[in-house]
């Protein structure tokens, strides 16, 4: 069984019910989530040895955060205890022509002021196949930033293979800072995952006659970007998410993916989701594209992979994404018509 690895910082989300607006009445869903977490709870599901890194607090909410990702089926012996407070997130989910709203209470989190050395990264990576970290956890502040490029150049060094999710968000920093940190560490990873605003945002690099908020994307151009990506940083691998935000309640979703080797250019197949939770679906797409990949498929049947995985998320309330890989490979085979099996 391959052996994944994820560091990053879990949150305790929460949530209004339904399609309420935050605070609309005094009830909110407590739940957890968070973007490399998200990852080790797919790959778990996907039956991987799945292992995730991070810092908790030792009190009751710390307690509670390692308790749902050991829940399912992730290994947390990685997991240190210290710190002060869990990070926490508000997410109001969308409807229709009213966007999802996202309110962060993250700063002085637990693992934003775990520094280099704190980790025993010789230890936690010996015997891994694949590392994976986002660009959420870096944005917290110096000491996450150099954190994480440590955590790679250990990786590296214990010949796993590293992926990136780029994962920019704009609450947490500037395009100027993030492109200081994440260009070196695109420059480290085998695999850089994006969405179609994440390569603009934290490795400078334009996309040509796109506009992601008209509701329609073009695949083929984002081949070019692509395939700068991986020759300016060395990757082997790129893939780039497609969102075609329609509303907040319908989404077009697909993806590409550049392999540099091969100098070949894969499509996905596009699945018109109807939006129940978006939050963790890059996560789901990342997660199914690294579990492909170590498993041997072909860099085109990992990228129907993991966007049939992502697709299937999008239906399922919370950050986890609680399916298996014959799920996964029924949708993909093309049996979407979502009739109840008996």
């Amino acid at each position: 069984m391959k052996t994944v690895i994820t560091f990053g910082e879990i949150m305790l989300r929460l949530s209004p019910p339904g399609f309420e607006r935050l605070f609309q009445s005094p009830l909110l869903a407590a739940t957890f989530g968070g973007g490399e977490a998200n990852v080790a709870v797919s790959l778990a599901h996907f039956g991987l040895d799945s292992r995730y890194v991070t810092r908790l607090p030792a009190n009751a909410v710390g307690d509670a955060a390692l308790r749902a990702v050991r829940a399912e089926g992730v290994n947390v012996d990685g997991v240190l205890r210290g710190g002060d407070r869990l990070g926490i997130y508000f997410a109001e989910t969308g409807a229709s022509q009213r966007a999802g709203v996202v309110v962060y209470d993250r700063a002085g989190s637990a693992v934003a002021g775990a520094g280099p050395g704190v980790f025993d990264w010789a230890r936690l990576l010996s015997g891994a196949a694949w590392f994976h970290v986002t660009g959420i956890t870096p944005a917290l502040g110096p000491a996450a930033a150099a954190t994480t490029l440590e955590a790679v150049e250990a990786a590296r060094a214990a010949g796993a293979r590293v992926s990136i999710d780029l994962n920019f968000r704009r609450k947490l920093w500037t395009e100027e800072e993030a492109q200081a940190v994440m260009r070196p560490l695109a420059a480290r990873a085998h695999v850089v995952i994006a969405n179609e605003e994440d390569v603009q945002a934290c490795l400078g690099l334009a996309v040509r006659d796109t506009d992601v908020r008209r509701g329609g994307l073009d695949p083929a151009a984002y081949r070019e970007t692509a395939v700068r990506v991986a020759r300016d940083f060395g990757s082997e691998l790129v893939a780039i998410t497609l969102r075609e935000s329609r509303s907040a309640s319908r989404n077009g979703w697909s993806a590409v993916l550049w392999d540099a080797a091969a100098a070949a250019f894969h499509e996905s197949r596009k699945y018109d989701v109807t939006l129940v939770d978006r939050i963790g679906g890059g996560d789901s797409f990342a997660a199914g594209l690294v579990f492909g990949l170590v498993t041997g498929r072909s860099p085109a049947e990992a990228l129907g992979f993991a966007v049939a995985a992502s697709a299937l998320k999008q239906t399922i309330p919370g950050d986890f994404n609680r399916v298996t890989v014959d799920e996964v490979d029924r949708l993909a085979g093309g049996d979407g018509s979502g009739r109840v099996r008996r």
